[in-house]
């Protein structure tokens, strides 16, 4: 017997592939119904009323269960919701999970491990032969330390819901990802004025173009890596222009190295003077906030969004194989642990255009090899020599990604996926081979 840990979209996957293939498990999950970060109602979601998905759903969505057409092609989080209720249903998943349940801890043992979890303030010890830890990678909000003290109110982007909070307000976001700049755009209907604080350059995508989701073109012919970056950002740079024309700094790297924006909405308000951009914050005292440039403005409410930690507090960070000072686990392909076959981290991976269903794979992978392993069959074998010997190696494409904490998890999609599918293969002929059925409940 298994445990899942978690019941948004890696959870609900994880748990359809260990079905699928027969293996018994319990699901956790803090909230009373799946969907994660997805579901609002959920009082651990991080997500906001305006939201959408920065990838489109063709994208994004398992490919066995595609959305229904008449879902926009970027889907409201309240669609999203409602596809991840679905897929549970649809696949028979609920009835697998223990809701409105808190891992507490999570310990080895001489054999499998031992969880410790709490319902209703109620605490119960369970033990499995092993875990796959599935409870996503932003939920822990990362908050930098002002410098010095802000008299306003100070905010996460975690803990936003709704542009309400600006009604009147002199705002200033920090930071320019793709929360930060949804954010800065729904301040602006209500803001007294609204400013950016940007520290570094970000590249900038439209979300349609000719009518069609730009995460839509591009995959009919392979390019080499940096003609591709080079005709991308040539194509990026006819369509938006370059940040420094809006008053942003340029990025000092190249596309595709960090995550891209999916917003050309905020150069919209940006252009119309509706957000005014701001440098680096290099001093707070009271309402007023000083910039790298020497620039000062007074606010009411300075608002965070600068990102999420990973963060696993059920489990001792020795037993991920997670060193001091290191961004992320060091696994083999960020889900193998490289000493023991009974801890999984499903999830813990970002790429540019992975979506859910790459994220399938993952789970399906690890389905598989938890299946094999039990029949010591040689390719499940072969994987494991490969996971000790290859632990923490990135596949990055040749791609320089960003030194950053949030980079440390991040891969090459077709890199990745190829790898997933070459190992996946490996283990399906194999399964084959041995005329036994693979699927259960599918």
């Amino acid at each position: 017997m298994y445990a899942i840990i978690g019941a948004g979209p890696m959870g609900l996957c994880t748990a359809r592939q260990l079905k699928k293939h027969g293996i018994d498990f319990v699901g956790f999950e803090l909230h009373g119904d799946v969907g994660g970060l997805w579901d609002i109602d959920n009082p651990h979601s991080t997500m906001y009323h305006s939201a959408h998905l920065i990838s489109s759903k063709g994208t994004t969505e398992f490919s066995e269960f595609p959305m229904r057409a008449e879902v926009a092609p970027y889907p409201h989080h309240s669609e999203m919701r409602r596809y991840f209720r679905d897929y549970a249903r649809q696949f028979r998943l609920y009835d697998h999970y223990q809701f409105d349940t808190r891992v507490v801890h999570l310990q080895r043992q001489n054999r499998g491990w031992k969880l410790i979890s709490e319902r209703n303030g109620e605490q119960r010890e369970w033990h499995f032969e092993g875990v796959l830890i599935a409870n996503g990678t932003l939920h822990t909000p990362n908050l930098p330390r002002l410098p010095g003290d802000f008299s306003g109110e100070l905010l996460h982007s975690s803990a936003y819901k709704s542009a309400d909070i600006f009604a009147g307000k002199r705002v200033l976001v920090v930071g320019c990802g793709n929360s930060a700049c949804d954010i800065a755009v729904d301040a602006v209907h209500r803001a007294a004025s609204v400013d950016l604080s940007v520290r570094r350059g970000y590249y900038f995508l439209p979300k349609f173009i000719l009518g069609k989701p730009t995460d839509t073109f591009g995959g009919a012919i392979r390019l080499p890596r940096r003609i591709k970056q080079l005709l991308d950002g040539l194509l990026i740079r006819a369509l938006v222009g370059k940040p420094s024309q809006y008053g942003l700094p340029d990025p000092d790297y190249r596309l595709y190295e960090s995550h891209p924006v999916m917003n050309s909405l905020v150069l919209h308000h940006i252009g119309h003077g509706d957000i005014r951009t701001r440098g680096d914050i290099t001093a707070v005292s009271g309402h007023r906030v000083t910039f790298a440039n020497g620039e000062q403005a007074d606010y009411d409410l300075i608002l965070m969004a600068t990102g999420y930690k990973l963060d696993y507090p059920f489990i001792a960070r020795s037993e991920l194989n997670w060193p001091e000072g290191v961004g992320a686990p060091r696994l083999y392909l960020n889900v193998f642990h490289p000493e023991h076959d009974d801890l999984f981290m499903l999830g813990m991976v970002e790429a540019s255009g992975l979506g859910w269903q790459g994220r399938n794979e993952q789970a399906e992978l690890v389905a598989l090899y938890i299946r094999q392993l039990q029949a010591a069959s040689p390719a499940a074998l072969a994987l494991r020599q490969t996971i000790r010997e290859q632990a923490g190696q990135r596949l990055d494409g040749g791609y320089r990604y960003l030194q950053l904490e949030r980079m440390a998890y991040y891969v090459h999609k077709d890199s990745y996926r190829q790898r997933i599918a070459s190992h996946a293969a490996a283990l399906r002929r194999e399964l084959a081979e041995t005329d036994v059925p693979a699927t259960q409940g599918a």
